[in-house]
């Protein structure tokens, strides 16, 4: 992930974006230790635009020829056009000061519109670098080596038991695969096909639309484990009230 930590001169951004590449463990690079490298000063339009390309392709060497999961680019990225070129895949604004110290950079700063983590003041970077992260964690997408729950059913319809069922997977997990057996028209207790329990559960859990995968099985019948394989089988037991949704009646109101 290419991480842009941008703001006027003199806004902090140096200071947080060095906590945070030592918390991710990612690729760094400083705007002025690559012009320095480059013996490049040259902060015209023309200019401003080549050091985006440098610090994005830098970026991209350090995710693929470096293997690092992030990269942190730290600079003032001062326009839309910059921005655009850069292409950051997660923006951290350095809002702190209305101006900097170069009154140059100050003309031709564009405020942007959008950003994934605004700072409006300086503070603790150790903690604002953990917020960043945590953020950054909500906004993944689901990641197959992650911990991982799952969750068997017909859900013949997902209803408020289920979805409290997921939720203490989660909290155990991180992030759940939703197995959805095939039991369509077997009989009057399965009526939805699996596009319509899917729509069911999307519905259910928008809150949590990065941290599950639903994938379609067979009529699981049961689950059988030899030897200690590296997980565990266990029923949750939820409370009662939870515990007495049915799904047969709930049919039966949408029926009505």
């Amino acid at each position: 992930m290419k991480i842009l930590v941008m703001g006027l001169p003199g806004s902090g951004k140096t200071t947080l974006a060095k906590e945070l590449a030592k918390q991710l463990h990612a690729g760094y690079f400083n705007a002025d230790e690559v012009r320095t490298q480059f013996n490049d000063w040259d902060f015209s339009e023309a200019g401003r635009i080549i050091q985006a390309r440098r610090m994005s392709d830098l970026c991209t060497m350090a995710l693929w020829d470096y293997e690092k999961e992030y990269a942190i680019a730290d600079f003032v990225c001062p326009t839309d056009e910059t921005r655009a070129l850069f292409d950051a895949e997660y923006v951290v604004f350095m809002d702190t000061i209305s101006e900097g110290r170069f009154e140059d950079t100050n003309k031709v700063f564009q405020r942007p519109d959008h950003v994934d983590f605004r700072i409006t003041a300086l503070g603790d970077v150790v903690t604002q670098s953990e917020q960043i992260i945590e953020h950054i964690d909500t906004m993944k997408g689901f990641q197959n080596q992650h911990p991982t729950g799952l969750m068997i059913g017909r859900f013949q319809p997902f209803h408020d038991g289920h979805k409290k069922l997921f939720e203490t997977i989660l909290e155990k997990q991180g992030q759940v695969m939703i197995m959805v057996r095939d039991t369509h028209g077997l009989d009057e207790k399965n009526p939805f096909d699996y596009n319509k329990i899917v729509e069911g559960i999307e519905e259910k859990l928008m809150e949590y639309k990065n941290k599950y995968i639903v994938v379609a099985a067979p009529n699981i019948c049961g689950v059988y484990y030899g030897r200690d394989v590296g997980y565990v089988v266990e029923k949750i037991n939820l409370d009662a009230a939870t515990e007495s949704i049915s799904a047969t009646n709930i049919r039966k109101e949408m029926k009505a």
